[in-house]
Parts: C-alpha cells; sequence; structure tokens
C-alpha cells in the first residue's frame, strides 16, 4: 500500500513547528478583556453499566484507513472497543486525549485484554492509565491587540443593544488558542505520546464546546465578526494556518485533528482571502495564497454531469469521501447506525462500507447521520454556489496582473454558472434544488441552500423579471417571519430528529440570507412587502409546489408569552412581526424582510443568552434563580449557542449526533456582523418568559 506523502508530513509538522506569533501591542487590554485561564478538564469515563459488565459482542473491524494515522485513534480494535464500552457521553472525548505513554505502550497494554471477556472497568483503568486530558495540546492566547472599542459599536446607539455586542466582542478573548508546544508529540510513530491535534503555527479562534480545534467553513464566519472587531493580526492568522494546511495536506481539513483529513469543508478560503485584502488593504498574502487556491475540489471531488433537461455537460462537484469506517470522532454514533438492530437488519460489511463512506461524505458538508442519505450522489446547490464564487473572486484578485489566470476562473465560473441554472433552477417554484445524479432529476426537497446562488451573484433571469418573482424567491423568509418567533430553518421538516432539519436554525444562513436580499439589483425591491388574502396567511405567498410541504405539514408554533402572536401574522406595534424591528414609510419588501431577520438573529441570540444566565448591570439585570434553575444555568452567565430554534428565541437548537455546543465562533460572529450592518434598524427585543402562562399550548394556527 502507498502511504500518501501527506501522512508522512504530519510527523515532520510535529518536528518543525515555528513558535506562535506574537501579536504586536495597540493599546491597553481593558480589564473585562483580559485572557481568561484555560482550564483543561478530563472527562471521567461514566460507562452506563455496571464495571463488572463485560462488552456486548463487536462486530468485525472494518477496513484499514489509508488516510489514518496510528492504530490508536484510527477505525482499529482500540478505537472500536473503547466506543462499545461507551465511556464517554461524547465519544469526541476519547479521540482528543493524548496518550501518556507511547503508542507502543499504549498497543501493548491493550493486547493484554480477552476481548470476548475485558469488562467496563478494565476499560475504564486502561483510559485512566494510558490517557491525558482532553485537548491538553492547546493553551490560551492572549490577545494583546485588542481594540476595546471597535468603530462598528457606533452603528448601534441604543445602551442595551450596544452592550451586547460589546460583551460578545470581548468573547474572542475566551475562545483564542495557540498550540501547547510543550504537550505536542515530537515523533509520531515512535515518540513519548500520540494524540490528534495538527499543530498550527498560528493563534487561532476555535468554534468552542467540544469543538476545541480550529475549524474550516466555521471561521468563515468567526472571521466576518474578527473583522467587524478589527483584530486584522488574527484573521491573517487563520489564513496563515491555512495555506500551511494546504501546503502540508493538499486541502484544508474539516478540522484542526488528523481523524479529519479524509475530509474537507465548504471551501471558504478564497472568500477568506478575499474579505481580508478587502477589509485591510494587505494584499502581501497574495503572492502566497492565489497559487494554494482550492485546486484540490477540481482535483478530487468534481466529476462531469450531463443535463436531462438541455443535454449540456457541465464540471461541478459534491461531497464525496473516500472512507470505508465509522468516522473516529462519533465511532460509536456510525457504528450503530449500522449495526444496531433496533435500526433495522445490520448491514452486510459491503452495505456498511458504502453507509460509512455517505456518512463521512455527509460531514463533510454538515450533515451526518441517516442511513437513507445518498451524499455521493448529489450535486448539491451550496457547494457549486461556493465554488462559482470563489472563481469569480479569484479572476478578481489576479486582474491584470495574471490576465490568462484570471481568465482561466472566469470560464471556469461561468461553467458552474450555467450547470446551477441548467440542473437546480425550477422556473416555476422560483427555488433551486440539488441535483439527483440516482433518478437524474432535480430534487423537490426545500431548503436554505436556495439562497446560495444570489448570495454569490448568480441571479435567474426569472427573479430578474419582476419584483413579484424577486420576492416570491424569498416568500419562505417572509412566511418564517409571520408565523414562526425565530429564524430561518435549513429545512421545514421537523420530525427527524437531525440538527440541520427544523426547528433548528444556524448563524450561517441568517448571513447567507440577509446577503441575498442585498445582491438583488435596486429596481427589484422597492415595491412594499406583499399580504395575504382575506382568511389566508403567508403560506399563500409562496409559490406553489416549492416548499414541497402542505400548510398543515409545517412544524407548529407554540404559543407561548409575548413573543407568540395568537393570529401570528404582526405585533400591534408599529405594524411589524415580533422582534422584527420597526417599519420606516416606503419600505421595500427586501429592506423589510432583511430588517426583520436581523432583529430575530439579535433577538436569538440575546433573549437565549440572558436565559442562560445572561445580565448587563444597568441594563439587563440577571433572571431568578427559579427561573435559571429550568435553564440549568443557576451557575451560568450567558450561553451564545451554536444553533437556535425558530420555535423559541430564548433557548437552542437541539437534535443531531451531539449535545447543544455553547461557545460559539460563528454565533459571535455574525451578531457582531449583524450589529455592524443593521444597527440603525435593532430595536429592543421582547424576550418571553421562561416560565409558561397557564394557557400555552401548541399551536399550527396561520401566519
Amino acid at each position: 500500500m502507498v502511504v500518501p506523502k501527506w501522512v508522512a508530513l504530519v510527523s515532520l509538522l510535529r518536528l518543525a513547528l515555528a513558535a506562535p506569533q506574537a501579536p504586536t501591542t495597540r493599546r491597553q487590554i481593558s480589564w473585562r478583556r483580559r485572557v481568561p485561564t484555560l482550564t483543561i478538564s478530563t472527562s471521567v469515563p461514566s460507562p452506563t453499566v455496571p464495571l463488572t459488565a463485560t462488552l456486548s459482542p463487536q462486530a468485525p473491524l472494518p477496513p484499514v484507513q489509508p488516510w489514518c494515522i496510528g492504530q490508536i485513534f484510527c477505525p482499529g480494535a482500540v478505537l472500536q472497543t473503547v466506543n462499545i464500552a461507551q465511556l464517554y457521553s461524547d465519544p469526541k472525548t476519547f479521540v482528543d486525549k493524548p496518550t501518556s505513554k507511547s503508542a507502543q505502550q499504549v498497543l501493548a497494554d491493550f493486547t493484554t485484554f480477552n476481548l470476548t471477556t475485558v469488562t467496563e472497568g478494565d476499560l475504564v483503568n486502561f483510559v485512566d492509565n494510558d490517557f491525558l486530558g482532553e485537548g491538553l495540546e492547546l493553551e490560551a492566547a492572549v490577545l494583546t491587540n485588542f481594540n476595546t472599542n471597535p468603530a462598528f459599536l457606533s452603528n448601534v446607539t441604543d445602551p442595551l443593544l450596544n452592550a451586547f455586542p460589546q460583551i460578545v466582542d470581548g468573547y474572542w478573548t475566551q475562545l483564542a488558542r495557540n498550540t501547547n508546544q510543550s504537550a505536542i508529540c515530537d515523533d509520531y510513530t515512535n515518540g513519548e505520546c500520540e494524540g490528534t491535534l495538527i499543530p498550527l503555527n498560528h493563534t487561532f479562534i476555535v468554534p468552542g464546546g467540544r469543538f476545541r480545534e480550529q475549524y474550516y467553513w466555521d471561521s468563515y464566519w468567526i472571521i466576518q465578526g474578527l473583522l467587524k472587531s478589527e483584530l486584522y493580526s488574527i484573521v491573517n492568522a487563520t489564513l496563515q494556518n491555512f495555506m500551511d494546511e494546504i501546503d502540508d495536506f493538499g486541502f484544508i481539513p474539516n478540522g484542526g485533528r488528523t481523524y479529519y483529513l479524509d475530509r474537507s469543508q465548504p471551501p471558504l478560503f478564497v472568500n477568506i482571502v478575499y474579505d481580508c485584502v478587502t477589509v485591510t488593504n494587505d494584499t502581501s498574502v497574495l503572492q502566497y495564497a492565489l497559487p494554494l487556491a482550492e485546486a484540490w475540489w477540481a482535483n478530487n471531488r468534481t466529476i462531469e454531469v450531463t443535463s436531462p433537461y438541455t443535454n449540456q455537460s457541465y464540471m461541478l462537484a459534491r461531497y464525496s469521501v473516500n472512507n470505508t469506517a465509522p468516522r473516529p470522532e462519533p465511532y460509536i454514533t456510525d457504528y450503530l447506525i449500522a449495526n444496531d438492530p433496533a435500526n433495522g437488519t445490520p448491514l452486510t460489511q459491503q452495505e456498511a462500507e458504502a453507509l460509512y463512506g455517505e456518512l463521512a461524505s455527509g460531514a463533510e458538508f454538515g450533515d451526518p447521520g441517516l442511513r437513507t442519505y445518498n451524499v455521493q450522489n448529489t450535486i448539491p446547490i451550496c457547494l457549486n454556489s461556493i465554488l462559482y464564487k470563489a472563481h469569480t473572486l479569484l479572476a478578481d484578485l489576479y486582474g491584470d496582473s495574471n490576465s490568462t489566470a484570471s481568465a482561466a476562473h472566469l470560464q471556469t465560473a461561468a461553467n458552474i454558472c450555467a450547470g446551477i441554472l441548467d440542473l437546480m433552477w425550477d422556473t416555476s417554484k422560483l427555488a433551486f434544488y440539488d441535483f439527483n445524479l440516482t433518478s437524474n432529476a432535480r430534487n423537490s426537497f426545500f431548503s436554505a441552500a436556495t439562497y446560495y446562488p444570489v448570495w454569490v451573484g448568480i441571479i435567474p433571469d426569472e427573479v430578474l423579471s419582476s419584483q413579484s418573482n424577486a420576492f416570491g424567491y424569498f416568500a419562505a423568509v417572509n412566511l418564517v417571519m409571520n408565523k414562526y418567533n425565530g429564524t430561518v430553518p435549513t429545512t421545514f421538516v421537523d420530525w427527524t430528529g437531525q440538527q440541520w432539519d427544523a426547528p433548528n436554525t444556524w448563524a450561517p444562513h441568517q448571513y447567507i440570507i440577509l446577503e441575498a436580499l442585498n445582491a438583488l439589483p435596486a429596481n427589484l425591491t422597492t415595491n412594499p412587502l406583499p399580504t395575504p388574502g382575506s382568511g389566508q396567511s403567508t403560506y399563500a405567498l409562496v409559490p406553489s409546489g416549492q416548499l414541497n410541504l402542505t400548510e398543515s405539514q409545517l412544524p407548529g408554533q407554540p404559543l407561548r408569552g409575548a413573543q407568540a402572536s395568537q393570529n401570528g401574522r404582526t405585533s400591534t406595534l408599529n405594524g411589524t412581526v415580533v422582534n422584527g424591528g420597526n417599519s420606516s414609510l416606503g419600505e421595500g419588501w427586501a429592506t423589510t424582510l432583511g430588517r426583520e431577520v436581523a432583529n430575530r438573529y439579535f433577538t436569538s441570540a440575546l433573549c437565549s443568552w440572558h436565559a442562560t444566565g445572561g445580565s448587563i448591570p444597568g441594563l439587563l439585570p440577571r433572571l431568578p434563580n427559579s427561573e435559571l434553575n429550568l435553564t440549568g444555568s443557576v451557575n451560568n452567565t450567558g450561553n451564545m449557542y451554536e444553533k437556535f430554534s425558530m420555535l423559541n428565541v430564548d433557548s437552542s437548537g437541539s437534535g443531531g449526533e451531539y449535545t447543544v455546543q455553547a461557545g460559539f465562533g460563528w454565533t459571535n460572529g455574525v451578531l457582531l456582523w449583524v450589529a455592524a450592518n443593521y444597527g440603525q434598524l435593532l430595536v429592543v427585543p421582547v424576550c418571553p418568559a421562561l416560565v409558561p402562562s397557564a394557557g400555552s399550548a401548541s399551536s399550527g394556527a396561520a401566519a
């Protein structure tokens, strides 16, 4: 077996790391901005069965994965056995623990077990004796150049609305990390220890919670906030880390762990480069960045697709990971999907290997978890829209300095644009849908990905033809603003329990929707927001078939307190939706939707933070412990959640393969971006009481 070149480079990286960059001090940090000590906690094994219990019989081990390094944290006997014991509530905990001994000694200790008689207690002792605390390889980074008064705060005049983003701005100090050089294993195969962290040479911002390392597409929205916070050196440091990874591995992995080396994430590197250069006017990064710009996607994820509609062929990308084993970080989750009898007849080894490839491919775009995926046979709107934008930005960045390269990128972008419009745009439903290679047709499944093309500048002729059609494209956003309390979900399907389905909503999608609204030509946005006919709801304004759901199939909105409107249409204040800001005379429909989405996002962030212990002296008093006890937040000071709920603005999202995380990098980034760009349109939100009223009920009333 030929080992890929980048596998050997991992060990070289551990030997050749430079010291983390020293940021330049521009002004003294206030007390509020000082960096807290990063406490590395070691999760205590907590098996759910007696320590004397033996393990359930194991399925055969999966094939060795050529991309994965070592025998401890890669799919194999150690990883499978520890996961079947379910010592930790989150399986990522184990693979983030560096060993306390050499790899050889850990493997020798493991081979003393008879896997038919090994007990939970044996494995508890094994991990306690042979492994250290998760995240030990990281340390808090001091942001000594922190600007205590970034300019964007002047856009927000209300004292409360100004104070909250100022607090969130300070959270960067809690999420900044460096590689802890003293805890890095010096030689991967023969050293004193083994771990999974990919050491980085420069400071970076982590998402938070279990996501304790740098992540690829999270970093794009983190950087939108960092740019508003004027933390330009950290933006540059993030780019340097990404460029190092492209140099070493040929691509940017999903995240900063070796178990992510089989997959990437939505490729936003070029967008980051462009935004950094545009905001800072520092073009020095281009000489190094441009030659590295994401050729990996063209070489590893792009195929030719012939349209059944026009017989034209296009080179388009898909998420498709070469993987035949459970992913290391949620190993038991993947393993049980394939082997748990509760999920139906256990799969054959060939079927399981195909499933594991699908799950890893789903993780490449962020949504693993089902047996029934068809990820590798889907040409996704989101990925190809991002790649289209990358090529147009590259053409712009090259400009006259390399007209040949610029022209080549424009040609590639034109091909992708034509493919998206041909294969994914439905002219009657006024929406984009992923293209299914298996059925050789568009899917009918509506998602927030429909807004990606307009975000990146691909606007169909039908949208450009009239204000009515332009609104129709965004009609589902209007539906959410009127029917639900929160922001726009990824899908309207609410029975799967998957994290990308309703009722969950995500910061990146609100950003994309807002930017898509901003991308419309001004002549399409001057009319007032349409209203439904007498006795109708805003569902009637959605183009026929666009959602592929009847109104009764949409999630119901529980009615609770001031946040819920009994008729669902508008609040009594100033003729606008609940927590949608204040309308203004002559406001066009796109401005109205943008104002409402921005206010709802701000509301979700602030109200859920307040409901989990957040407070601002003199402006927002802390809730009493009797209420905070309902959210388990008596000893908390406010959470910035990874995802929110379209139903309740005072709670997080739910579902998926891990518990909801707090921190949270992209949530913070989008919050600061919203404050900077919509600050004058924000209105103090009305947060619902945590204690439900006696008349609360779940309702799917018309909106």
